[in-house]
Order: structure tokens, then sequence, then C-alpha cells
């Protein structure tokens, strides 16, 4: 590593990797200079593992001042040396962006630092092994540089830290890494990463022509066959093997969603409620409708003539599929095994809106009236409710969503059973249901359609009513659903609204479908939990709500996309109460908490948490993990019912007689504490 960086031995401290060496430099270099000042300079398109740690010191006492760069990614010196005040301690500016692979003029930087007497920082993850790194050229005073980057193994990384320069240690320990950095030395990563820095000490130049030409082939075949793209970085300072792309219009998400065995990742995400685009192409100001549709491709030393030609040949007929006017063939159910899940970016009901930014929209629409109205938009009840006469009211609801599961006969059967199912949480029978269909007529066979709507008549057909109707548009991606009309008697409307204290509440189908869902999109989920996860969504709430109805409830909601503990908080507002839940008595599906534990959770999760946390109550004992699953965002979950403690176990042997075995008694309602939630363990 000494030898590659152009440095000595004893300059060399082995690290975890590139994060834990930009931490070591900029807060070793920051509290170790403290009392010389507290501005930090750096850049507004550096990596995660430099701007996280720039907000934490921002946190504790120090000034960071981001600096700007131009269209192209590119950092100004003359903006450096203009930011510099008495107070500067430390400057820390990339050598190349890992994005769109501009390299920065670190030199010149380094000279200006030098000049004021400034430590100067840069972070080469991105570009040892793709170009010339020597510390003594470069003129800095710390570097970093991450292992798994110039094919090392991953979990060891390097920092130079020039001779004379002090850092504030921040692993505390033994005196291993001269003093610096505590703990045994992983010896046989840091051989590997040894070996790694010695061919690239020896190969650079060839490494970085190979990977250069088939960049250039790259975008060359990409261009003559596409030319409306946008290329992003420095024309002439920029990585040999880094390629990021933008196509205008389009989204990044859809085109990774359609291709297989080419790697790459998106600039920028889509989500219900915002538009997230990465801080580099936000920094270059990259305009929206090519931002959106920003793609970063990379090439390395093994990368061949052949990889290229078929990465190029699939990138170009996905985008011809994504293109309106394009005459391209779609794809159609004959030929082969259908992924559903993979033409959608979020997954069934996880893809609702944030219940946060429809709780302050909701607010703001007048109420409606009309006294004939009994549930209506000033409750967050499952289905609208409208008295028809005396005796007799209409219920209705509409639900709809992108695929949850892959095949697009269970997709449809699925889908139906979460929309019949707002009808069942209000004890109401279905009538008829009109279908809602978004479809990608480009994208996928019209064959595909026809076994959605198959897979949702073999439902509702279960269901006893009949599809009658409904509306298609042409859209980007598959999205089904119903609206489905029922009846009920006006004095049997179950609301979710009134829950009494004392009463228990009962759960009938198992939590974990969101995350099982998502484990199905990344293709680690196998057969067997895959087909547990389809009966639980495809099962009709209706015996459930059967049971309830002959056992007379005070409450019910069905819960979807805002999870359990986001329905029981809206049951609980609407009914003024509090409940208590005991994680104990929940039921999950087979690998939900396991496959939580290793990070394969929703965004609608992680959003529902969010939304629940300032009124719910957890018990110490009860892990971060074990709150997401119960907010897990569920498709077609089951009811939870509020029954007061003597029909309680009536209700429980209504649901055994009904079939309905899953369900589970997992708390109470109790006064209105504050809390609307406690979870105990």
């Amino acid at each position: 590593a000494a030898m590659m960086l152009n440095c000595s031995a004893e300059e060399i401290i082995f690290t975890s990797g590139g994060t834990e060496s930009n931490n070591f430099a900029i807060k070793g270099a920051a509290f170790s200079n403290r009392s010389k000042g507290n501005h930090i300079i750096t850049s507004a398109v550096e990596h995660p593992a430099v701007i996280e740690v720039c907000s934490y010191l921002e946190k504790n006492g120090f000034r960071v001042t981001y600096i700007p760069v131009d269209e192209y990614g590119m950092v100004n010196p003359d903006d450096i040396e203009k930011a510099i005040t008495p107070q500067t301690i430390l400057i820390s500016i990339m050598h190349a962006n890992n994005e769109v692979g501009t390299i920065e003029p670190v030199k010149e930087i380094a000279s200006i630092a030098g000049k004021k007497n400034i430590l100067i920082h840069t972070d080469c993850a991105q570009s040892i092994g793709k170009i010339p790194v020597d510390v003594k050229e470069l003129g800095v005073d710390l570097l970093s540089a991450a292992g798994h980057k110039f094919y090392a193994p991953k979990g060891i990384g390097v920092l130079f830290i020039k001779t004379g320069v002090k850092l504030e240690k921040f692993v505390h320990g033994a005196d291993h890494e001269f003093n610096r950095r505590a703990g045994t030395e992983n010896v046989i990563e840091i051989v590997g990463l040894g070996k790694a820095a010695e061919l690239v000490k020896n190969n650079l130049e060839a490494y970085s022509t190979h990977m250069k030409g088939m960049r250039d082939l790259f975008e060359t075949g990409l261009k003559n066959k596409y030319p409306g793209l946008k290329i992003n970085g420095n024309p002439s300072h920029r990585l040999p093997n880094t390629s990021s792309i933008s196509f205008r219009g389009l989204e990044a998400n859809t085109i990774l969603a359609e291709m297989t065995g080419v790697a790459a990742s998106a600039g920028a995400a889509c989500h219900s409620e915002s538009i997230d685009v990465s801080s580099v192409l936000e920094a270059m100001k990259v305009p929206i409708e090519f931002a959106m549709g920003t793609l970063r491709f990379s090439t390395g030393r093994f990368t061949s003539e052949s990889e290229i030609e078929n990465a190029v040949d699939q990138l170009v007929e996905v985008l011809k599929k994504l293109k309106p006017a394009d005459s391209a063939v779609p794809i159609s159910a004959s030929s082969g095994e259908i992924k559903l899940t993979h033409f959608t970016h979020g997954l069934g009901c996880a893809c609702k809106l944030r219940p946060q930014l429809l709780e302050d929209i909701l607010k703001k629409i007048p109420v409606p009236f009309d006294k004939n109205i009994i549930v209506g938009t000033d409750s967050s009840d499952d289905a609208a409710v409208y008295k028809i006469d005396d005796r007799r009211c209409i219920v209705q609801t509409v639900d709809f969503f992108t695929p949850v599961i892959d095949d697009p006969y269970k997709f449809g059967a699925v889908a139906a059973a979460n929309s019949l199912s707002d009808i069942y949480a209000m004890g109401s029978k279905p009538l008829f249901a009109l279908n809602i269909v978004g479809f990608p007529s480009n994208r996928l066979s019209m064959d595909i359609l026809e076994k959605i709507l198959e897979g949702a008549r073999s439902k509702t057909e279960e269901a006893g009513i009949s599809i009658i109707g409904g509306h298609t548009i042409d859209d980007t991606e598959p999205k089904y659903g119903l609206a489905v009309t029922g009846i009920c008697d006006v004095e049997n409307v179950v609301k979710n609204s009134n829950a009494k204290p004392g009463d228990v509440l009962i759960l009938t189908k198992r939590l974990g479908t969101g995350i099982l869902s998502t484990a199905l999109k990344q293709g680690i989920l196998g057969a067997e939990k895959e087909k547990i996860l389809f009966s639980t969504m495809a099962e009709l709430n209706k015996n459930a709500s059967e049971a309830m109805q002959l056992t007379g409830v005070n409450a019910c909601t069905d819960i979807t996309g805002f999870g359990l503990l986001g329905h029981l908080m809206e049951m609980m507002n609407g009914s003024g109460t509090s409940a208590v839940i005991e994680l104990n008595k929940m039921k999950f599906l087979p690998g939900a908490e396991e496959l939580a534990v290793s990070g394969i959770i929703p965004g609608g999760t992680r959003d529902n948490y969010s939304f629940t946390a300032p009124h719910t109550n957890y018990d110490k004992k009860i892990s971060e993990i074990k709150q997401l699953l119960l907010n897990d965002a569920q498709t077609s979950g089951g009811l939870l019912i509020s029954v007061s403690e003597n029909k309680s176990k009536l209700l429980a042997e209504k649901l055994m007689e009904f079939g309905v075995v899953e369900f589970s008694v997992i708390g109470k309602v109790i006064a209105d504490t504050g809390y609307k939630i406690d979870v105990r363990q």
C-alpha cells in the first residue's frame, strides 16, 4: 500500500474500510486542532462517508462550508481559497466523484491549503486503481482508501497520515497501528490489500486503458442507438471506468427493473410524495427531467466487449419499450415466467402516500354536508357509507396498487381480496365491483392483463359478486384494484371509531406481508414462504366479517398500508381511547423477523413507524426491528376488531367455526392516557 501511494510504511494505518478512514481523518483532525479553530471546508458532492461526518461535527461546535460545483461536478480552487478564514483547520475534497467520475483539482487545492498551513484530506476511494494516486504529487496530509474499490477484500481500508500530522484517535484500547487505532489487525485482509496494491502499482496503465476502452465502447454504442442521452461529469477530467448517463423523461428505477444481467445504480428515486435526487446531481444542477432518468454504470478490469455489447443491446431494448411512441414488442405471458414486481418501483399497499402527508391534505378539504352521509371524509374509516332509505345504506370503497407478487393471476386475486376487505371491515355485504386498471401496454402484452383480470374474477366469485365494468389507462407500470359497492343495514354498520374502554382487540391475520413482499421482489424469499405470503394476502376477510357480525362488535378496521399501529391509532383517535397491546401475543409470517434484521424493510413501513412513534410508548425491551414489524405496511391484511370483553370468547369461537384460525388476541382498549398505543413485551 505504501509503495502504491508513494509514502513510507509508517504513514499507513489499516482500517475497516473507506468510511472508517474518512471518519478517522476528519474527526481526528478536527478534534486534534480544535484549539486552532473550528472551521472545515468540503464540497457539496462528497460521499456520505464525508458529508455525514461533517454533519456530526456541526452538531459538536464545528462550522462547515460546503463548496458548490460547476455543471460537471468540479470544485473551483478559487472558491476554496475564498472560503478560508483564520478559523479554518481542515479542507476535505474527494479525489474523484463516486457518481459521475469527475476528477477534482486536489493538487491545486492542496497547494492553497499548504500556503495557509491548513490540513488537507482527500477521499481516494474511487480513484485508486483507476488513475495515478501519489501522495507526494497530490501534496495531501491525509488520504483515505477503500480496499474493495481496487479488488482487495471487502472490510479493509487504508488511511495515509503524513509524518508530523497529529490526529485525535477515536478507537481506544491497546497501542496497535502506532498507537493510532486500537484493535487486533485483520492480517488476512491486510495481506489481500497488499497484493491488490501491488497489482495496481505494476499494472495501473493497462488497467486504466482497458476500463476506459470498455467505458468508451459502451457510451459510443449507446449514443449511436439512443442519441438523446446526456453523459454527466467532466468531459476531460473523468475516471476511466465511470459512466453516469441521463435519459430524459424516463425514471431510472423503471429502467433498472427491466434489466437483467446488467448492474447499475439510480441517481434518483420517485416516491409517492417526493422525488429524491442524489446530492451530486442536485449540486450539479442537472435538470429534473434528466436527473430522474440517471443511471451510473462502471467498467472493470475484467469487463469484456461482449458484455458491453450485451449491456448496450439490453438497455436500448428497455429504453424503446419505455418510449410511448415506440413499437417495441411487449413481453408476453407465453415468453416464460413473468415477474410483475420487476415492473414497478414500490410494492402493494406500501406504495400509499405517507400518512403524515395524507393527513395534512385531508385537513384542508372541506367536509361535505349531507344528512344521508353516515361515514364520510371526516373519519378514517375504510369505506364511505351513504343512507339510501331508513333501513339500508350503500357502502363503497376503492383500492388499487402496484404488483405485490410476481404471478399476474395471483396479483389479480390479491388485489381483489384487498379491495373487498374494506367492505368486510364495515360489516357489510358486497354487491358488485368495477375494475381499475393501469397497464403498460408497451412493456407488457395484453395477455398478462387478461391473467390479472382472471385472478380478480376468481376472488370476486368466491365473494359471491360480479365485476360489471371498470376503467383503464395506459401507465408506465402495472396497477390494479377494484371499486366495490356493498350494502348494509343502517344499524349494523361497523365503524372504526366506536371502540370502548375494556374492549378486547383481536387481529385475524398474521403480520409481515410488506417485508416478505420486499424479499420476493429482491429474489430472496423462497418458494415455500412465497406460497404462505400469497395464501395470506389472497384470503378474503369474508369469514372473519361474518363471524364478527354474528357476534356483534364495537369497532373494526382492516390492516393495510398504514400497518397495524397506524390503523390502530386511527381507531383510538376516532374513539377517544388508548390501547395496550402485547408483543408476545402477535403472530408474524415465517421469516418476517429474520428478513427485517437483514434490512429487508419497505419504505412504507419506515414511514408508518415515523408517523406512529410520537403517539406510541414502546417497552424499553422491545427492539427497533420489532417496532418496525408492528408498523409493517400490509397488503390485504386481516381485520382488527374491538369487541366487548363479555363477547370476546364468543367471537373467538365464531372465528374458529368459520375457519379463521390465525387470529390472535393482541390487547385491550383503555381510557385515553395521552399515548394512543402502549406496546408491552
